[in-house]
């Protein structure tokens, strides 16, 4: 039995996450800052919910040292924790900026850290180790008004190849997966043409990315090792040319 720890798993992504862990028989922890959503899903998966704001260093960190206490270990930590609040340059913070990085990037670092101390702590004596880190195409791609997103994400792949050569001694791969359009309301109306848009014919879901990380998290893809695995329904490889 794996023991899986994942951020902000109270909904969409990180719930499907969650529930894919649960069901493949995993221990499954997590996190969400909000605590109702958080509680249903513990409610439905049996698995064990902290319900923390991963800004707060001190309480996310509380949150993972409990686990590795009662558990004795992590075998798997999904930083999936996000958010996407899109603005105009000219309005937004710098407070604004430092959230939106605080939250994806910087609870990410935290989360790796600590275990790598923890393993080193150990003697490095557990020969397997998984982090999934969850990034966008959004690091390769942009609009305006996404400065906060795009410069987090990036950071979540260029983090990713960096804590892959660090944690190697650990016993711990480490890679991100890279969501494209995944529709996670249950209130969007998807159109014929949002779905012929993919070369794959459909807009993504939320399993869609959650098989991605229980495919990484396999014992025999461990030579898979630092990479960012687009998960897109190849939207990203059409050539797109402005209409006539």
């Amino acid at each position: 039995m794996r023991r899986v720890f994942v951020t902000g798993a109270g909904h969409g992504i990180g719930r499907a996450i969650v529930e894919a862990f649960t069901a493949a028989g995993d221990r499954v922890a997590f996190c969400d800052i909000d605590a109702k959503r958080g509680e249903e899903v513990a409610a439905t998966t049996g698995a064990r919910f902290f319900a923390i704001d991963v800004c707060d260093k001190t309480t996310l960190e509380h949150a993972i040292q409990t686990l590795l206490n009662e558990w004795g270990d992590l075998d798997i930590i999904v930083n999936n924790v996000g958010i996407s609040e899109f603005e105009p340059i000219t309005a937004t913070s710098v407070e604004h900026f430092e959230r939106v990085l605080n939250t994806n990037l910087r609870s990410t670092f935290i989360t790796s850290r600590l275990l790598a101390m923890h393993r080193e702590k150990m003697g490095a004596t557990n020969p397997y180790g998984r982090i999934v880190n969850i990034c966008s195409t959004r690091y390769l791609q942009s609009e305006a008004g996404s400065e906060a997103y795009a410069a987090s994400k990036g950071g979540i792949w260029s983090l990713t190849h960096a804590l892959a050569a660090s944690l190697a001694p650990y016993h711990i791969t480490v890679n991100c997966i890279a969501p494209g359009w995944i529709s996670v309301n249950e209130d969007e109306i998807l159109r014929a043409e949002d779905h012929a848009f993919h070369l794959s014919g459909r807009v993504g879901k939320a399993e869609d990315i959650a098989s991605t990380c229980l495919f990484l998290c396999d014992p025999k893809s461990d030579f898979i090792n630092g990479q960012c695995i687009t998960v897109d329904g190849g939207a990203t490889k059409k050539m797109i040319y402005p209409e006539e």
